[in-house]
C-alpha cells in the first residue's frame, strides 16, 4: 500500500514557550476586567503562533491538522457562504456545495495530455513531428482525478530506486523482453532490476562512463550538466549522479513504451521529449555535455543544401538536430556519440547496414561539426567526441572564407518554447580574444552554485543585481529552513527525491536543497517577466520552460514535493505521487481559494503562517495527496 506506518499531517503545530504578563488585580471591577481581557488576549495569540509544525510519515490515513496544544488549526476563510437564488435547483436559502472532482478510469493511469498516443496519429510522421507536444483543446481536458495503478506501492529510496523499480508503478514487460540482450532492464518477481546496461555499454553504465572519463576530464568539476538524447531508461545519467553530474534525460513516448517512466521511478531527472521540429525547451549555453549512445537521431540529415564551390562528395549540408545540440552547449562543451556510425568498420553486419552507408553517414556528420566550428578531440573504440569553441572569434573569420552554416540574426537565443528549430548557427556573446570564454567563465562545482551567474554579472537579466542574487540565496535558505520546520520529512533522508519548483526565479530553492539526496526540476514559466533559467543553468542546476496552461511533459506521478511559488494548476494532480506534498506559497486570498481546489481533490492541507509572522499577507499552504489507486480488475 503506501509504504509508512504512521500518520501524515500536513501540518502540526508544537506549542512555543512565551511569557504572559498578567496585570495584578487590584479592588476595582473595572481594573479586573481590563486585566482579564489581557490575560485572554495573550493566551489566544500565544496558542495561535505556528514557529514550528512537524510532521510525521505519511500512511494511507489522514488525519485532520490539529494543534498540539488542542487549538483550532489557522482559518483564513471569510465565515460568509455564498447562498444559493430560490429555484436554482440547490435548494432555497442554502450554502453552496463544495466542488468534487470524480476518479479516471483506470485506463487513465498513464495519460499524459500533451503526449497522448492516439491524439498524436493526427499529426505529420515527417521528422517525428507527431512525437512532439500536441496538447488537448478545451473539449477534451480532462475533469478527473488520474488514479495509480492497481497495487501502486511508493517508489524504493535512493539510491535502491537506482537499481529497483516496483512492477505494479509501471506494469510493461516489453523492455525485458525487446532488451534482455543489452542488459536494460530485467523482471524479478514483484519488481523490475536495472543492471545499468545499455546498448553500446553491455558491461555496464558505470565503466562505460569510466571509459569516457579516460578521454575527457569528469572529475573537476568543470561538467556539471549534461542533456541526454534518447535516453532509454536513463542508466547513463543515473550513473553519472554518482559523480555530482546532474542530468536531463529525454525520450518520446514511442514504441520503446514507458522508459521515461522508468527513468522517473529510478529517481533520474527525465522528460519526455523529442527532436523533431522545436527547440528543446532550454536556454542556450545551458549544458556541459551533450550525449548520444545509439539513440538513432538522424544526425546528419535535414537542414540548408551545400552551396560551396567544392561540397565534399556533393553531400547536402545538413545537421538540423546536430545545429540544436550546438544551441544547447555551454562554450567549451563537450558531444560524446557511440552507436551508429562510430566503429562501422566493427559493426556494420550487426547494425544490418553497408559499409558504404555508414561511411557516408560518418562523413557527413564530421562535416556538420566541421560548420559548426567543433573540434573532434578523439575516437577511440566505440566513442567519438567533439568539443564546442569557447568561443566565435575564428569561427566567424571561417564563415566569412567558405560558404557554410551561416549565423543567426534573428531569434532570442533562450527563446525555446513552441520555437522552430532553424538551419543557422547560434552566436556566441561577443569576446575581445581568443582565449576568452564567451558570455564568462564559470566557476568548478560545487563553487558554481552560489557564484553570481554570468548572465546576472554580466547584466543580461532585467532588474537582477550581484547583490540582489546573494540576497535571494540567503532568503531562500532560510525559507526552506521554515520549511523543514513545518515538514519534517523534508529532514528525513530518501522521503522526497523527485521535486518540482514551478515557478523557479534563480533556483534559490534548489540550491538551498543541494545537500539532500534529491534532485529538483526547475521551472521557468514562459509567461514570466523575465527569463532566468539560463542563470539557473550557470548554477549548475537543471530546469525547463513551461507554461501552466498546459500539462507538463511528463508521466503521472512523477514528483514527491512539488513547491509552488505564486502560481498554481490543477494538472499537479496528475504529475503528484500517492502521499507526495505541495507546498503553495501565495497571498492568503489566493490561498483560501487554492485550498477549496486541494480539498475537492481530496487532499489534506493547511494554510499556516508566513516564516516572518502572521502579519505578513503572504502564506503557505500544504498539501498531501491522499493515497488511492484504480480498482482491481480481473487482469490484475
Amino acid at each position: 500500500m503506501g509504504g509508512h506506518d504512521s500518520p501524515y499531517h500536513p501540518t502540526s503545530k508544537p506549542s512555543h514557550n512565551n511569557t504572559t504578563t498578567i496585570l495584578k488585580k487590584n479592588t476595582y471591577t473595572f481594573a479586573l476586567i481590563i486585566s482579564l481581557c489581557t490575560f485572554f488576549y495573550l493566551l489566544g495569540s500565544w496558542q495561535n503562533r505556528v514557529d514550528g509544525p512537524v510532521l510525521g510519515p505519511a500512511t494511507l490515513t489522514f488525519l485532520r491538522a490539529t494543534n498540539l496544544t488542542g487549538a483550532a488549526p489557522l482559518d483564513f476563510s471569510a465565515h460568509h457562504g455564498a447562498v444559493t437564488r430560490p429555484g436554482s435547483g440547490s435548494g432555497s436559502g442554502q450554502v453552496a456545495r463544495t466542488r468534487t472532482y470524480r476518479s479516471c478510469g483506470p485506463e487513465k493511469s498513464e495519460y499524459t495530455p500533451c503526449e497522448d498516443p492516439k491524439r498524436s496519429l493526427r499529426f505529420p510522421r515527417d521528422r517525428l513531428v507527431y512525437r512532439e507536444r500536441h496538447c488537448p483543446g478545451k473539449a477534451e481536458l480532462l475533469k478527473c482525478r488520474v488514479p495509480a495503478p492497481y497495487g501502486y506501492k511508493n517508489p524504493f529510496k535512493w539510491p535502491v530506486s537506482r537499481e529497483y523499480a516496483w512492477y505494479n508503478n509501471v506494469p510493461h514487460k516489453d523492455l525485458t523482453v525487446e532488451k534482455a540482450v543489452q542488459n536494460w532492464i530485467r523482471f524479478e518477481g514483484d519488481r523490475f532490476k536495472f543492471p545499468g546496461g545499455g546498448t553500446m555499454f553491455p558491461n555496464g553504465a558505470d565503466s562505460y562512463i569510466d571509459d569516457i572519463a579516460k578521454l575527457i576530464n569528469l572529475e573537476d568539476g568543470s561538467i556539471r550538466t549534461a542533456i541526454d538524447t534518447g535516453c532509454g531508461v536513463a542508466s547513463w545519467g543515473a550513473y553519472l549522479l554518482s559523480r555530482n553530474i546532474l542530468p536531463m534525460s529525454f525520450a518520446p513516448r514511442d514504441t520503446h513504451e514507458a522508459q521515461v517512466q522508468f527513468a522517473l521511478e529510478r529517481g533520474v531527472p527525465a522528460l519526455i521529449g523529442v527532436i523533431a521540429s522545436k527547440r528543446l525547451p532550454y536556454p542556450s549555453r545551458a549544458f556541459d555535455m551533450a550525449h548520444c549512445s545509439r539513440c538513432l537521431i538522424p544526425w546528419d540529415q535535414y537542414g540548408k543544401i551545400d552551396i560551396s564551390p567544392q561540397p565534399i562528395n556533393n553531400y547536402s549540408l545538413d545537421g538540423l538536430y546536430l545545429i540544436e545540440v550546438d544551441r544547447v552547449l555551454r562554450p567549451g562543451g563537450y558531444w560524446i556519440l557511440s552507436g551508429p556510425p562510430i566503429r562501422w568498420q566493427k559493426y556494420w553486419k550487426g547494425w544490418e547496414r553497408s559499409k558504404e552507408d555508414l561511411n557516408a553517414e560518418q562523413t557527413r556528420i564530421e562535416k556538420v561539426a566541421k560548420s559548426l566550428c567543433w573540434n573532434k578531440v578523439i575516437e577511440k573504440g566505440d566513442i567519438a567526441i567533439w568539443q564546442k569553441p569557447i568561443n566565435h572569434l575564428n569561427c566567424k573569420l571561417t564563415h566569412k572564407v567558405k560558404s557554410t552554416t551561416p549565423f543567426c540574426h534573428s531569434q532570442d537565443p533562450d527563446r525555446a518554447w513552441y520555437t522552430n528549430l532553424e538551419t543557422c548557427l547560434t552566436p556566441l556573446p561577443e569576446v575581445s580574444e581568443n582565449q576568452e570564454i564567451a558570455g564568462g567563465k564559470l566557476a568548478k562545482w560545487p563553487e558554481r552554485l552560489n557564484a553570481t551567474p554570468p548572465r546576472i554579472k554580466n547584466g543580461l537579466i532585467k532588474g537582477i543585481t550581484k547583490e540582489i542574487f546573494k540576497e535571494n540565496t540567503k532568503l531562500w535558505k532560510r525559507r526552506v529552513s521554515y520549511y523543514k520546520t513545518v515538514n519534517n520529512q523534508l529532514n528525513q533522508e530518501g522521503r522526497y527525491r523527485n521535486i518540482l519548483d514551478m515557478n523557479a526565479d534563480l533556483g534559490g530553492f534548489a540550491a538551498a536543497l543541494i545537500s539532500d539526496p534529491l534532485w529538483v526540476m526547475n521551472v521557468v514559466p514562459v509567461e514570466a517577466k523575465v527569463n532566468t533559467l539560463g542563470a539557473i543553468y550557470e548554477r549548475g542546476l537543471i530546469g525547463t520552460y513551461q507554461s501552466w496552461c498546459e500539462a507538463m511533459s511528463t508521466y503521472p506521478r512523477t514528483y514527491d514535493l512539488i513547491h509552488a511559488d505564486s502560481i498554481f494548476t490543477l494538472y499537479k494532480n496528475r504529475i503528484l505521487r500517492p502521499e507526495g506534498s505541495v507546498i503553495f506559497r501565495d497571498d492568503v486570498d489566493v490561498l483560501v481559494k487554492v485550498k477549496k481546489i486541494t480539498d475537492a481533490l481530496r487532499w489534506d492541507s493547511q494554510i499556516v503562517d508566513h516564516e516572518d509572522g502572521p502579519l505578513v499577507r503572504e502564506k503557505l499552504l500544504f498539501a498531501v495527496k491522499t493515497y488511492w489507486t484504480a480498482p482491481k480488475s480481473e487482469e490484475n
